[in-house]
């Protein structure tokens, strides 16, 4: 298999203005307006609500939420917020899964693979006996390593949902490339993965796109045995402690329905060297928030040669990766590899990330051990999503020891920065 390297930070950005239409017409943005759970017929009500508006819908959301997108003017905007139907709306913000920039070769195995103990050098795991989705730029759906299957394109609804950015891939293959004698393993080898795709070519998308991934992973969950769901994305936004039905966020809305449905999230922490309080998905307690730390040999004992990131240190926090703080944090949030991770990318080459995004599907891979393969079932199998959360975080609590660790686990916090214990694999 050719390889090809390149790295990728996840960052957060602020909302992006919809372009501006011609000069005689007035100024639109993207919203996402909310309908309050008390509508019934919540169909009916968004197609009242388009006509009166004389709006386009670019989205509309039944399950996971019940409401829209759509492009509107400052007009419309005031007439939707005066609906007595209308529950919130909220700017489309912009959401990201970050850019890829060449960087030094790095190593080829999956050292992380080995370092949270889902392969060693005589075998790996099997595949869950549940299926993942893959919330990111989609998975290259050709890509013989892959057991992937099209499931949504939140971009360009009418097409497949084939990676046309590399980063999904990546991800995927980290979560679940087969054990086939080439390319890379993944955690969870030869398991069901679903294609989502809500960011585009450039890794980029709006609120409104991740929504419509949401539910559609909410509405075919249960037909289609998702249990498990991978979130390497992230935009601005903080928990209300409410699902947000406090500050009306609607993604916040969306994911505790979904959960709710016995889906399990996996979100990765973001890549700002700071707090992830004020990063969506991943300050909301109902995810598994996954930061990253830095793994060169597969091993403990920090004896790694030297990391293809500048400044990254063997059996270490990743300097580039956000944390928690110990009282809002830790019930839900564990370390994994993320830097210099190396799986497959498009067209049968390799691809080398670096990123929280790498760490969560490592821990989304992990979850899907724990609920079992075809031959036997795992602890996690009759659990609800709260408790999966617990018990991957328990599992990695008890094997944070000094010999295991890495310096910023839950052993050894920095301050106030909160790393949280590194997954464990093995445990299942």
């Amino acid at each position: 298999m050719r390889k090809r390297t390149a790295s990728a930070l996840a960052v957060v950005t602020a909302a992006l203005p919809a372009a501006a239409a011609d000069a005689a017409a007035p100024k639109q943005r993207g919203y996402v307006v909310t309908l309050k759970q008390s509508v019934g017929n919540s169909g009916a009500a968004v197609e009242a609500l388009r006509r009166q508006g004389r709006f386009e819908t670019r989205f509309r959301y039944a399950r996971a939420i019940k409401g829209f997108a759509a492009d509107l003017d400052a007009a419309q905007l005031r007439k939707l917020r005066k609906d007595p139907r209308v529950e919130h709306v909220q700017p489309d913000i912009h959401f990201s899964a970050g850019e890829m920039v060449p960087t030094a070769a790095g190593e080829t195995t999956p050292v992380g693979i080995r370092r949270i103990g889902a392969a060693t050098s005589d075998g790996s795991r099997e595949a869950s006996r549940v299926n993942v989705a893959v919330l990111d730029t989609g998975i290259d759906l050709r890509d013989p390593d892959l057991d992937a299957v099209d499931g949504v394109n939140c971009v360009k609804p009418q097409k497949a949902a084939q990676d046309d950015n590399g980063h999904g891939t990546n991800v995927a293959g980290v979560i679940a490339a087969r054990n086939q004698g080439q390319g890379f393993v993944g955690v969870a080898p030869g398991t069901r993965l679903y294609s989502v795709k809500v960011l585009d070519a450039r890794a980029g998308g709006r609120l409104s796109q991740v929504l419509c991934g949401i539910e559609w992973v909410t509405v075919n969950a249960r037909a289609l045995d998702i249990r498990v769901a991978n979130m390497s994305i992230g935009g601005a936004g903080r928990d209300d402690g409410d699902c947000g039905a406090s500050d009306g966020d609607p993604q916040h809305q969306a994911i505790c329905r979904s959960v709710a449905g016995g889906v399990t999230y996996v979100a990765a922490a973001g890549n700002a060297g700071e707090d992830f309080a004020s990063t969506v998905p991943a300050a909301y307690p109902e995810v598994l928030t996954v930061t990253a730390m830095t793994d060169t040999d597969g091993e403990p004992g920090a004896d790694g040669e030297a990391s293809c990131a500048d400044g990254e240190v063997d059996d270490s926090f990743a300097t580039y990766s956000n944390f928690g703080s110990l009282r809002d944090a830790a019930s839900h949030t564990v370390a994994a590899p993320g830097t210099c991770v190396t799986s497959t990318g498009l067209r049968g080459d390799s691809s080398t990330y670096v990123g929280t995004s790498q760490a969560a599907p490592h821990v989304a891979g992990t979850v899907a051990l724990c609920h079992g393969s075809e031959r036997r079932e795992g602890p996690c199998a009759d659990l609800s999503p709260a408790r999966i959360i617990e018990r991957i975080r328990s599992d990695a609590q008890r094997r944070a020891t000094w010999a295991n660790g890495f310096l910023g686990d839950s052993t050894r916090t920095l301050g106030g920065r909160y790393f949280g214990p590194l997954v464990a694999a093995d445990a299942y």
